[in-house]
């Protein structure tokens, strides 16, 4: 079988070891953190509550989820649904993470304009993320079709886009939950300071997406952005 040596294949593995050394912080911070148990003895659902409470925002309900991830705050329902974990446990992570939700909630109870426009985002990008690739091949399969894979790119950056409006949304949350936990003495300063690091690798999740996201629409647009079939 014959392989082409595509010489932009090193913007793909810079951004999967970005995204695997971030997932490796973000794993090995939180598993650190999670097996420390905060002087209150405060699961992550109390702490939740309590700053919810505090901040006005009684209607916003606090669900446990089955699985051990996928911690979010659904904006569409006002619910922060936190991981089985994080929901029972009485840890440094189980806080941070809970005020991290905690913080999406707060947004959007004032209008946060970065997360008004995610949410607004969210119908077409779920559409363009899944079409971005596909109509790029369609379109070289069909001759190399200029309009196909101008769609395709734009498509693809659109996805970006949304990545990239998603990075101050996850940092002004973290930065709400480490003042809200300071501000309602949920931690300790110490244990305040491990959840700082927690929250911060969480955060680097997101900024290396986005980084790997940016290299590979710029080697979809080295590929594919002048529209002309190759001569190989």
């Amino acid at each position: 079988m014959f392989y082409y040596y595509d010489p932009t294949y090193f913007l793909v593995l810079i951004g999967m070891i970005l995204c695997l050394g971030a997932s490796a912080l973000v794993n090995s911070t939180m598993s650190k953190y999670s097996k420390v148990r905060n002087m209150n003895g405060m699961t992550g659902a109390e702490a939740a509550r309590r700053i919810l409470n505090n901040e006005g925002l009684y209607n916003v309900q606090i669900e446990c989820l089955r699985s051990d991830s996928g911690d979010h705050y659904d904006p569409r329902t006002n619910t922060v649904r936190l991981s089985s974990r994080n929901y029972n446990n009485a840890s440094v992570t189980a806080v941070g993470v809970a005020a991290h939700e905690c913080g999406h909630a707060i947004q959007h109870a004032k209008g946060y304009a970065p997360l008004s426009i995610r949410s607004a985002l969210v119908p077409m990008v779920n559409i363009a993320s899944n079409l971005g690739l596909p109509v790029i091949l369609i379109g070289v399969i069909l001759g190399w079709n200029h309009t196909l894979i101008q769609i395709g790119i734009w498509a693809f950056a659109l996805a970006v886009l949304f990545q990239l409006i998603t990075l101050p949304v996850e940092f002004n949350a973290s930065a709400r939950a480490v003042g809200k936990i300071d501000q309602y003495g949920l931690l300790t300063a110490e244990e305040n300071r491990g959840c700082k690091k927690v929250l911060t690798a969480a955060a680097l999740t997101y900024v290396a997406a986005a980084a790997s996201s940016i290299l590979q629409l710029l080697r979809l647009v080295l590929l594919f952005g002048g529209g002309r079939r190759r001569d190989d």
